[in-house]
């Protein structure tokens, strides 16, 4: 009998690699046939001998439910009556090689078992009513290159906890205590490490096996529904992380599926990361560049995510990451591009962003590979946006001198500027700088207590006032003052003392202007937003700059003194004579500073320094930010 699910057209689609709604006719799907009620089983295992439906509906019995393949597509498939909503399932497969036998999870399956347990569930994704019409409609203007991002990086299993068992919360849970915490706290984004089902906790998720489930760590497929749409409520963009770089070995899962390498390349090294111990997509393999590209959809689709932040770009880009001379294979040029990886991120990014103009794509793509967030069309890779690596390594060695050296170092909080404005990019503050023994950001800071919270205080503020969109990383925004660990909550009693709630305070105070000041956002990704008024005073560890918007009158200046000394009278130029406001002032006493300033407002007098019109003389608090804006006359 022909199959009422997978026609023709599907077949040639899926052959071609161009369903993009794959995950509508692949996987287990509920539906009636002939009267009765089951659900429509579809994998493709092209190298199988056959293929069976398992699970308790059938005692696990690898000969109840034979799977037909469709000509020689390589798409097994099988109606199974009687089966129901949360049925866990597997695929028995017989290879036509050396014997091999196994038992798999669905790759696109919608929903799976707690680990350690590892079978597929049957799912139906229909029923949930969305309230977030109003995000859905206006989301577009809010994730442009020239609006306000600051995303709030957040792991799921460890962001809170309950208190009485060490336990995870819900997504029902969570979902109000987030969307709250970050409308106070002003960040427009949440950026969830990857929320898909992984075998191993340790992994954060990035080692993903269900990539077409959400982790069932935190409940079901409508409750993680309900939490992207609880933010969406409150005004939050929901954006994952997306692993296409990689994924585990565990038998289960993709690897090895059919008995031959389906899903990854057979020589290990092509298809093997030496880096994470995983394997490696073959991109250039159709129906594996269909499942990612479908599965990126599925998310924007199903869940309404808002964008992704693409995990490890670099590994994908070069055949010799991580790799010793004579451990990789050259392209067909000689060169060590992949070129298949070039051409399917490319290709992801382009159905994205013609499916979902609205959404976002972000590329972790750490060296200098040029117009990683230009369009596919003049070149570039189409990502939206790119982290921004050089400028978070650079910040942080500089900031980890003890301020006497810093004076030596100047260019390490310059250089950025040389190409800011060569990619749209992202100032990461994130997890990886958090684990490891790299320590928490407030104990990279050097200098006793004070000193490390201004420090922070004074990073904080010159990221804010760099241009780039900002992400900082759960913890960070309050001095955790331990090693971020997945197994623990965050450390929320030590807002209990005052210097953690001047820096809770101070980043919330920060979003708040970067939200109010078209200066902080407008020209983030164009060189007109930005401008130098002196970055040469390394002696006195001191630099100063504007920041510029579309129109005249938003304009601020930054002044910032990374030495614990008080500067009194000190000079920097303005580009008007008149009253400038101290709209921040990091060393207040609100923040846990010193309350050093200059009383709310300075006047600039004529009279050229730094080659402006007008020179400011102030008193600049230790380790400290000032940032500036030029007071509106009557005849403004």
């Amino acid at each position: 009998m022909e199959s009422p699910f997978l026609t023709d057209f599907d077949l040639h689609l899926l052959g071609e690699g161009s369903h993009y709604r794959n995950y509508e006719k692949l996987g287990a799907h509920l539906t009636e046939l002939d009267g009765q009620q089951g659900v429509r089983f579809a994998v493709w295992a092209p190298n199988a001998r056959s293929v069976s439906v398992i699970g308790d509906f059938n005692g696990w019995n690898r000969d109840a439910n034979p799977m037909r393949v469709r000509g020689d597509s390589g798409i097994w498939e099988a109606f199974v009556p009687g089966v129901g909503q949360g049925e866990i399932y597997k695929y028995f497969i017989r290879s036509n090689y050396n014997g091999y036998e196994v038992e798999k999870a669905d790759p696109y399956g919608f929903a799976a078992e707690v680990r350690p347990r590892t079978a597929s569930k049957v799912w139906d994704l229909e029923g949930y009513e969305w309230g977030d019409q109003e995000w859905m409609a206006t989301r577009g203007p809010r994730q442009r290159r020239d609006a306000p991002l600051s995303i709030y990086e957040v792991h799921l299993g460890s962001w809170q906890r309950a208190p009485e068992s060490n336990g995870w919360l819900t997504y029902v849970d969570i979902a109000p205590r987030l969307a709250a915490y970050c409308q106070e706290m002003g960040f427009t984004h949440v950026e969830l490490m990857p929320p898909t089902e992984h075998p191993f906790d340790g992994s954060w998720g990035y080692q993903t096996v269900g990539y077409f489930a959400p982790t069932s760590r935190f409940g079901t497929p409508q409750e993680f529904m309900y939490f992207v749409d609880a933010l969406h409520r409150a005004g939050i963009g929901v954006i994952m992380d997306w692993v296409p770089a990689h994924f585990p070995h565990d038998p289960h899962g993709l690897v090895y599926f059919d008995g031959t390498h389906l899903y990854e390349h057979a020589d290990p090294r092509q298809g093997h990361h030496p880096h994470w111990d995983t394997m490696i997509f073959n991109y250039g393999r159709r129906e594996v560049s269909n499942f990612l590209i479908g599965n990126a959809l599925f998310w924007l689709d199903r869940y309404h995510i808002d964008g992704f932040r693409v995990d490890a770009v670099a590994s994908m880009l070069y055949l010799d990451y991580g790799r010793k001379s004579g451990e990789w294979v050259p392209n067909q040029y000689g060169g060590k591009e992949n070129i298949d990886a070039i051409n399917f991120i490319r290709r992801l990014n382009e159905r994205i962003y013609a499916e979902y103009p609205d959404a976002v794509t972000i590329a972790e793509e750490s060296t200098s590979w040029s117009m990683v967030s230009q369009p596919t069309y003049l070149g570039g890779m189409g990502f939206g946006f790119k982290w921004n690596m050089g400028w978070m390594n650079d910040i942080l060695t500089y900031f980890s001198k003890d301020p006497i050296h810093r004076q030596y170092h100047q260019n390490s909080i310059t250089f950025s500027m040389l190409y800011a404005f060569s990619e749209n990019f992202i100032l990461p503050f994130s997890h990886d700088e958090v684990v490891h023994g790299k320590g928490s950001m407030i104990n990279k800071m050097p200098g006793d207590d004070w000193q490390k919270f201004a420090n922070l205080r004074a990073l904080y503020a010159y990221m804010f006032g760099h241009p780039g969109k900002k992400l900082m990383f759960m913890g960070c925004e309050f001095g955790q003052r331990r090693e971020w660990t997945h197994e623990e909550s965050l450390d929320w009693h030590l807002l209990q003392y005052a210097p953690h709630q001047g820096l809770h305070r101070l980043v919330r105070d920060l979003n708040a202007l970067l939200r109010s000041e078209p200066a902080l956002y407008d020209l983030d990704s164009e060189w007109q937003g930005f401008e130098w008024i002196d970055c040469n005073d390394n002696r006195s560890n001191v630099i100063s700059f504007l920041r510029k918007g579309n129109q005249p009158e938003d304009l601020l200046l930054f002044v910032c003194n990374f030495s614990p000394a008080v500067r009194r009278d000190y000079k920097v130029g303005a580009p008007e004579a008149g009253y400038w406001i101290e709209v921040m002032n990091t060393d207040s006493q609100i923040y846990g500073g010193t309350d050093v300033g200059n009383c709310g407002s300075v006047e600039a007098l004529v009279g050229k320094t730094h080659g402006r019109p007008a020179t400011l003389s102030l008193t600049l608090p230790p380790l400290g930010v000032l940032i500036l804006k030029r007071e509106a006359s009557s005849g403004d």
